[in-house]
């Protein structure tokens, strides 16, 4: 994904698929001009843009195509969680860029994020709605989950806007419930099918398989030492959605690469107790350092073990490598 400014307050991304739409981005209510008023909206977290995500956004751009109006989705940074209790919260699906990404791919004109802060937290319900969709956006419609909640002490709901859409002029619409396999598509049962390993069942939900996206950063550089050089890739998460070693691809420079991938906090070297994403491309002779990653998750191999010593984890590591050749016929 790329981005480029439109001005000082807005930048237009495009994702990483040449026949995606540009979507612009605009950060924080300060930064809405009167150009931005009169749009068809959406509003939640989006974490993992899944199937669920993906039938609210197809009926905000079937309004938003009847209206003749942009259509903007409503996202907040940090998450209303992690603002609450950022070590309690949930592991992030996808982290801001990547969200983004997938927000163009399907088709979204705008997307508004908002700062979570002490200030909007202490917006009621009604103020929210004055201040955000009223005064700051011209609503004319509005697309919502139906476990949608809003303002101070998630007073707000779905009622509660179509009283309000009475009021100032816009129509609500709750999004029917997707499931799968009988259960209600949604970003906590993501978390789980990924914490159990089902990447079949994750890739339904999703609609695609499972990813994670990121720089590669210069680490410690211990994988050669352990005859097992791999690429750091920037998580940008308080949490990972995943722990443990899995058969990956990782795509490069529109390449894809089988490996090995390691996310964790590398329990028998000394490190920062944060969780890292580390990826063993085999056979690949480069340098990956700077360049943005997607590692795909296809089976998960073991969970992330603490190892007596460094030949103990060698010869971990190795076994490893021989199982995804096994798996991918090398």
């Amino acid at each position: 994904m790329t981005g480029r400014p439109l001005s000082l307050y807005t930048c237009a991304f495009r994702s990483s698929n040449p026949s995606a739409s540009i979507m612009e981005l605009v950060r924080g209510l300060h930064n809405l001009r009167p150009r931005h008023r009169g749009c068809v909206a959406t509003i939640g977290n989006f974490d993992g843009v899944h199937a669920g995500h993906q039938a609210i956004l197809k009926r905000m751009r079937a309004h938003s195509a009847r209206l003749g109006l942009p259509g903007c989705v409503v996202i907040f940074e940090p998450q209303p969680r992690e603002y609450f209790a950022p070590n309690a919260a949930p592991p992030r699906l996808t982290r801001l860029r990547e969200k983004l990404s997938l927000l163009a791919e399907q088709g979204v004109d705008r997307v508004l994020c908002i700062t979570f802060n002490r200030r909007l937290r202490e917006l009621s319900a009604e103020q929210f709605v004055q201040q955000v969709l009223i005064d700051g956006m011209g609503v004319k419609h509005l697309e919502v989950g139906d476990d949608f909640r809003f303002g101070c002490d998630r007073s707000g709901d779905f009622k509660f806007l179509q009283v309000a859409g009475e009021r100032h002029g816009f129509t609500v619409e709750a999004a029917n419930t997707v499931a799968e396999d009988g259960e209600r598509v949604s970003s906590t049962r993501l978390r789980e099918v990924l914490g159990e390993g089902d990447f079949a069942l994750a890739e339904r939900l999703l609609g695609r398989p499972f990813s994670i996206t990121g720089r590669v950063l210069h680490g410690q550089k211990l994988g050669r030492q352990l005859e097992a050089p791999t690429a750091n890739v920037q998580l940008k998460r308080l949490h990972a959605p995943l722990r443990g070693v899995f058969l990956v691809t990782g795509e490069v420079n529109g390449k894809s690469y089988p490996g090995v991938a390691n996310i964790g906090s590398r329990p028998t070297v000394q490190g920062d107790g944060k969780p890292h994403l580390e990826v063993h491309l085999l056979d690949f002779a480069g340098d990956l350092y700077g360049q943005r990653m997607t590692v795909v998750f296809h089976e998960k191999l073991r969970d992330e073990e603490r190892f007596d010593s460094l030949d103990a984890l060698k010869t971990a590591i190795q076994a490893d490598f021989a199982a995804a050749r096994a798996h991918w016929g090398l």
